[in-house]
């Protein structure tokens, strides 16, 4: 079956007729109700092996009269009615694929859409990394350790970084195998507790979630000597081993990281060995390695000049030696060393981004060279702070500012770390100072059900191409990729039987610039039933519409007229993003 929504705009009177309506393929209304939010729905878990069984649950006793549809990139596989407030649903046996479920109202002879939740299949959480991360190891209750877990499952979030969990960077076990600490002061002072960071390990693996350790590739701090780190391991700054390089920090901080060489041998078998500890105690999935970016001239203990960019691809090579079942992800911070980093045994690519990539342009340059940097192009987790010139003061997340940096992000495959047990705008995780509103939290629960629903066409294949979409009207100004202040930006890929082209708008940004650091973005006007021409290929079979801003990511077919390779439609509406697909 295919799409079951038809979008089709009239013009709308201020009385009578409400721009929110849309029809089904028998001309039956269709509405986004405000019901919508209020319901409530979630799975189990966060990611499904083939043939895995689905939980669903409803916050709320559903109407009698309520369906559930089950879909992939719009087609159909399966129509019921609501069985209930719990009910199950067997995935298909096919590997790494995205699902939508939706549920609607039936009345009279209108549909009302009132939920919808997405379905990630995948027997490889990497290949389709959502990375979220936690940030804090008081001594929680499980029950508030399940709490943070469930709302970073609502998000479908598969793996999470567990950032300074640990006690010293250089002996991150606090105590020994044998007798690990109940407790012990992070970097910080605050005090991690051993049964926190096991609890969260067990209720992520029970979700379907991966667990990651943070450290760094060569931290130390000011009493490594006396666990047996060697003046021989360090760099320096200058030829005659006289200054160490460090990260200098001041209290309350314990101390100073002082940096080792990556590319050491010895180090790298140390290190090893205190990672084998943590395995040994705790149920990690893998290590999340950490960098400070370009350190400028530095040298080894000899006075050899140390190239720390090419120490990563060796010492990656060393870690993956040492425990070869386990997964690596390194940070590339403003992409420093991602060239060589891209090569090795890392399962997806994960860059910080600071000012060097400022703009939209330059945010979207950063995944399509992480994708020209891999063979296999593996994918892309941004480490992108918004709000940031705020993060330091109270408040609350900028929303406009984060859909349309997610909008970008999204449309071109990457994914956002910025979910953890709160929003995260600076990087030191622990800093918890702007929170999400409800409407935000709400918001971005669409944007990543959009993200996993339609990942088949967002981070599967495919091969980014130039479309031409023109405006009809004078409702819309639309303009190529890279995206201009004032108008529509047009990113487009191109698979084997379909185009799928995003419309980003940009016609109301006040800054070209990404990370909206004062949180000034304003919410855009939204654009209405705006004809638009695309030049396709010809003959163009089906066109059908989705956006995370519009039904909760339920596809639509679009109605069209052809012309040779000319292809008219009514846009039916666009406010952060839009994606059109082409169907031959």
């Amino acid at each position: 079956m295919i799409k079951r929504i038809t979008y089709v705009f009239v013009v709308c009177s201020l009385i009578l007729v409400s721009c929110e309506d849309y029809y089904d393929t028998k001309n039956n209304p269709v509405t986004y109700g405000d019901t919508y939010l209020n319901i409530g729905i979630s799975t189990d878990k966060a990611v499904y092996k083939p043939g895995e069984t689905v939980h669903f649950t409803l916050r709320e006793k559903p109407a009698d009269n309520l369906k559930v549809r089950y879909s992939h990139l719009g087609k159909v596989l399966k129509e019921e009615n609501l069985p209930g407030a719990a009910w199950t649903w067997t995935t298909p046996s096919e590997d790494f694929k995205g699902y939508l479920v939706d549920i609607y109202e039936t009345g009279g002879n209108s549909e009302k859409i009132v939920q919808s939740i997405a379905v990630d299949v995948s027997s490889d959480w990497t290949k389709f990394p959502r990375y979220g991360f936690l940030s804090s190891y008081g001594n929680l209750s499980q029950e508030q350790i399940e709490k943070n877990i469930e709302a970073l499952n609502r998000y479908h979030i598969n793996g999470i970084q567990f950032y300074d969990w640990m006690h010293d960077h250089h002996r991150p076990l606090a105590g020994t195998v044998e007798n690990p600490l109940a407790s012990w002061p992070d970097l910080i002072g605050r005090t991690n507790y051993l049964s926190t960071v096991k609890g969260y390990i067990d209720a992520a693996h029970e979700r379907g979630m991966k667990a990651m350790f943070y450290n760094l590739a060569f931290g130390v701090l000011d009493n490594a000597a006396s666990d047996g780190v060697k003046e021989e391991w360090y760099i320096f700054r200058d030829a005659n081993h006289s200054e160490k390089d460090n990260h200098p920090l001041n209290p309350p901080f314990r101390s100073s990281i002082y940096l080792t060489n990556p590319g050491n041998p010895e180090w790298q078998a140390y290190l090893s060995a205190r990672n084998k500890d943590i395995y040994s105690v705790f149920g990690f999935d893998g290590y999340h390695i950490d960098q400070l970016g370009n350190r400028g001239t530095v040298y080894d203990y000899n006075g050899n000049r140390v190239k720390l960019d090419e120490t990563y691809a060796p010492f990656i090579a060393s870690m993956k030696q040492a425990d070869p079942g386990k997964r690596l992800v390194m940070n590339a911070v403003s992409q420093y060393g991602q060239n060589h980093i891209a090569k090795t045994d890392v399962d997806f690519l994960y860059t910080e981004v600071w000012d060097e990539s400022k703009t939209f342009e330059q945010l979207a340059q950063v995944i399509l060279d992480n994708n020209a940097y891999s063979e296999n192009r593996k994918q892309t987790v941004l480490a992108a702070y918004m709000d940031y010139a705020r993060s330091n003061s109270t408040g609350y997340v900028n929303a406009p500012g984060v859909l349309l940096a997610n909008a970008v992000i999204f449309s071109f495959g990457g994914a956002h770390l910025e979910l953890g047990e709160h929003y995260l705008a600076n990087e030191y995780f622990p800093n918890s100072n702007l929170q999400m509103k409800s409407e935000l939290r709400q918001d971005l629960i669409r944007y990543y059900d959009f993200q996993v629903a339609y990942q088949n066409l967002l981070r599967d294949g495919g091969t980014f191409a130039s479309f031409e979409v023109r405006p009809a009207d004078e409702k819309i100004r639309i303009e190529k990729w890279p995206a201009s202040q004032g108008a529509v930006a047009v990113v487009g890929k191109r698979f084997t039987n379909r185009d799928v082209i995003h419309l980003l708008n940009f016609s109301d940004v006040n800054s070209m610039e990404w990370r909206d650091t004062n949180g000034t973005r304003k919410e855009p006007s939204t654009i209405v039933a705006a004809e638009i021409e695309i030049t396709g290929n010809s003959p163009v079979k089906n066109v059908w519409f989705a956006s995370p801003d519009v039904n909760g990511g339920v596809s639509g077919t679009l109605e069209f007229t052809q012309a040779g390779n000319k292809i008219m439609l009514t846009l039916p509406s666009l406010k952060y993003w839009d994606m059109i697909v082409l169907e031959y």
